[in-house]
């Protein structure tokens, strides 16, 4: 086999998934804070299991923000997921609430002096990752977009009461047949997905093979594509009833499904001034730019910081030997660009909003712009000034 003709799998998990009902939960709460102050700093973590609700983390907001308010916000978010089982219930299930105080030495890392217009450090050290590449038109990996997709649609026909017969938990897997480089095909479709006591497997295998044919593109499923189908032939108790679920814990779903690496940090649950989530929206915002500016087919940029200390201290492009351009003066026309500390970020991008529940499940990455600001990330208003930048 050549270099450019491989197999290449990404996965994807629905919003009923018992870790994306923790990142729903833990953005939903973040989003609620941003609401009553968009200063407020946020880092939520949420643990689900059989009629459980548990939060913990660290916080700064205003006192409108209340226990109440909170656990209303995450038991909104469980019920719009679609959770009204017996064993996991948006209204039944125990809840338990043990947000507490940022820390002082936290606090005067970021913040520097507060109430200032001084450069905020960023919130923690990391290393963050963007990329971008011509698979697709959003400039995404196909493997992980078409995974995204095919779970996306579905969830859209249940929660419209098209396919009463599914349940909010699912998971798809899609394997692309890469020839010189490029997908051509789906080798291989997986999809599990909740379903009633009642309904057989063929009728499941039916509703979900509609849409896969539906989502991939024309010609890419056909004879020799093998689609599984719940694999283990059952999936009646589904959601935190069945597995338990954390925050965090889908990071590669979240961003690439392993075409571009990771620097570990998860995105929910935590405000814009955490770099974990705000430099990797940055770094996808500059990688895409520099794609959409065709500077190169494929581009992954790195970004690291310190906390306390307010620029990254390092900026890497890596154009995969398809650039038209030096990857050092890239690197440098990036900063110029944009400033890429917390506080640039956070108003270059208009981070300070209540804009992450909606990010929680099918991909931060891929998804088109709200009017309200949501996914700014994704816009591709920077072509322009990075060819400048080079010129």
């Amino acid at each position: 086999m050549s270099r450019g003709n491989y197999l290449f799998t990404s996965e994807s998990v629905s919003e009923g998934h018992p870790d994306k009902v923790c990142d729903r939960i833990s953005d939903a709460i973040v989003d609620l804070y941003l609401d009553a102050d968009p200063h407020s700093r946020v880092a939520c973590e949420t643990l689900v299991t059989t009629n459980r609700i548990v939060l913990a983390g660290e916080v700064r907001g205003p006192e409108s923000v209340t226990p109440e308010s909170i656990e209303k916000a995450a038991r909104n978010a469980v019920r719009e997921i679609g959770y009204e089982q017996e064993g996991f219930h948006w209204d039944l299930a125990e809840f338990q609430n043990y947000l507490h105080e940022q820390s002082i030495d936290i606090a005067r890392g970021v913040d520097a002096d507060v109430g200032s217009e001084k450069d905020e450090g960023a919130g923690d050290q990391g290393i963050m990752f963007g990329y971008a590449c011509r698979e697709t038109e959003p400039l995404m990996p196909a493997p992980i977009f078409y995974s995204h997709r095919i779970l996306h649609e579905m969830a859209k026909a249940r929660h419209a009461g098209r396919t009463p017969e599914l349940g909010p938990d699912s998971k798809s897997q899609v394997t692309l047949v890469y020839e010189d480089g490029k997908p051509v095909r789906a080798d291989a479709v997986v999809v599990s997905t909740q379903h009633s006591e009642d309904v057989t497997s063929e009728r499941v295998e039916e509703i979900v093979r509609s849409f896969v044919e539906e989502v991939m593109p024309k010609g890419w499923v056909n004879g020799s594509t093998k689609l599984y189908v719940n694999p283990t032939g059952r999936f009646v108790i589904g959601g935190p009833d069945g597995d338990t679920g954390l925050t965090g814990r889908k990071i590669i779903v979240d961003t690439y499904g392993g075409a571009a690496p990771h620097g570990g940090g998860a995105f929910s649950g935590k405000d814009p001034t955490k770099v974990d989530r705000s430099a990797a929206y940055a770094a996808r915002y500059l990688a895409k730019n520099v794609v959409a500016a065709g500077l190169a087919d494929k581009c992954t940029l790195q970004v690291s910081y310190a906390i306390g200390v307010s620029q990254p201290l390092s900026i890497y492009a890596d154009l995969h030997g398809t650039g038209s351009v030096a990857e050092a003066d890239l690197e440098k026309a990036l900063r110029q660009v944009m400033d890429l500390s917390p506080r640039g970020i956070r108003e270059h991008l208009g981070l300070s909003r209540p804009i992450y529940e909606r990010t929680a499940a099918y991909g931060h990455f891929g998804r088109q712009p709200d009017n309200d600001g949501g996914f700014s990330w994704e816009r591709s208003d920077l072509v322009e000034p990075i060819r400048g930048a080079l010129s």
